[in-house]
């Protein structure tokens, strides 16, 4: 079967959408460490109205959020990639793997580095 282009641009782009949203969903509906990003997401918003933070802190926090489910995404991408391709332990794949955690890393340290400037002044 072949693969045929929708070449009409509206019709293109919520099919888009829509593979987009289902991997959302996947993403959060499947895999524990989204899960627990997301549940840490909706908690610090959740403080952010609680503590009426600023435009600009809320700009900062939801990049953030977007940051570290951003990257937690692709990892799992890469993840479920190497797996494919090989799926018995290699020491290449888990370098890979190690590299594309690694990310999630910085991400992650980023967003709590904003956490901390946005809600140490809260309680202090």
């Amino acid at each position: 079967m072949e693969f045929q282009k929708d070449n009409t641009f509206v019709k293109g782009r919520l099919k888009s959408v829509t593979y987009a949203f289902k991997g959302a969903v996947k993403l959060i509906s499947t895999e524990h460490s989204v899960m627990v990003q997301f549940s840490l997401g909706i908690l610090m918003t959740i403080a952010g109205f609680y503590f009426h933070i600023s435009h600009e802190e809320w700009l900062f926090q939801t990049l953030a959020i977007g940051l570290v489910l951003s990257i937690e995404g692709l990892n799992t991408a890469v993840e479920k990639v190497a797996d494919f391709i090989h799926p018995n332990y290699h020491e290449r794949i888990g370098f890979i793997k190690d590299i594309a955690a690694g990310a999630v890393f910085f991400a992650a340290m980023t967003a709590i580095a904003i956490g901390l400037i946005i809600y140490i002044p809260k309680f202090v």
